[in-house]
């Protein structure tokens, strides 16, 4: 696929799939580590919600808010690793799932990074669904972002996310929705079928940002070679 041309959806998930050739499995297996990891906390606030509704089910809300915390401050570093996972595999890099946690050696700006796309995005979603959307798919480049430069802040890294996606938030909001069925069809398999479907979402959007970035660069380099 020529990453310097604007792709449709259509090509975007025709080539995601091709590159998930021979490593769905692989791919799968990282998501399936995610949720183990993940598993300790849906329990424990499943527990403590069947406990409002019948008392006599035990409840742990110290061990709840503790797991609770542990999934907020972990949610940038594990958003940044998985962001690099998936690059590295388009760009025809080595890839393991170990790759994953590359994100924690960058706590503290992935960390910040997640709780200022969490925040700015609840504060729009407060006035409007709608606007809260928008906002969302503004800010939706900004960890791929950061991967690529080690040295962004990350408010530059939102910025910079919002000002790559103007004019495309319509092109991801509809490759996002194209995945609806599939979505639907997975929670028919009590979910399981979402750890191969996962990485067929996650690997798309990641070439959506390859092609849009590479195209955007070449568009740089022209217009200065133009001037």
């Amino acid at each position: 696929m020529d990453y310097d041309v604007i792709q449709p959806n259509k090509e975007l998930r025709k080539h995601t799939r091709q590159q998930l050739k021979g490593v769905w499995g692989k791919m799968a297996f990282a998501f399936f580590i995610l949720s183990l990891l993940h598993l300790p906390y849906y329990t424990f606030s499943a527990l403590d919600s069947l406990h409002k509704q019948m008392p006599n089910i035990p409840s742990f809300p110290i061990i709840n808010s503790v797991l609770s915390i542990a999934m907020l401050i972990t949610s940038g570093p594990l958003a940044l690793g998985f962001v690099g996972y998936f690059l590295r595999r388009i760009r025809g890099e080595e890839f393991a799932t170990k790759n994953i946690f590359d994100g924690f050696s960058r706590f503290l700006p992935s960390l910040l990074l997640m709780f200022f796309t969490w925040f700015f995005t609840s504060l729009w979603t407060l006035l409007l669904v709608i606007p809260g959307i928008i906002k969302g798919l503004g800010y939706s480049m900004a960890f791929y972002i950061m991967y690529d430069d080690p040295e962004i802040k990350p408010l530059e890294a939102l910025k910079k996310s919002q000002i790559m996606m103007k004019g495309y938030k319509r092109k991801l909001f509809l490759l996002e929705l194209s995945f609806i069925g599939w979505i639907l069809l997975g929670s028919l398999t009590l979910c399981v079928g979402y750890l191969w479907l996962y990485p067929y979402i996650c690997l798309s959007i990641t070439n959506f940002y390859e092609n849009l970035k590479r195209t955007q660069e070449n568009n740089m380099v022209q217009t200065g070679q133009t001037s």
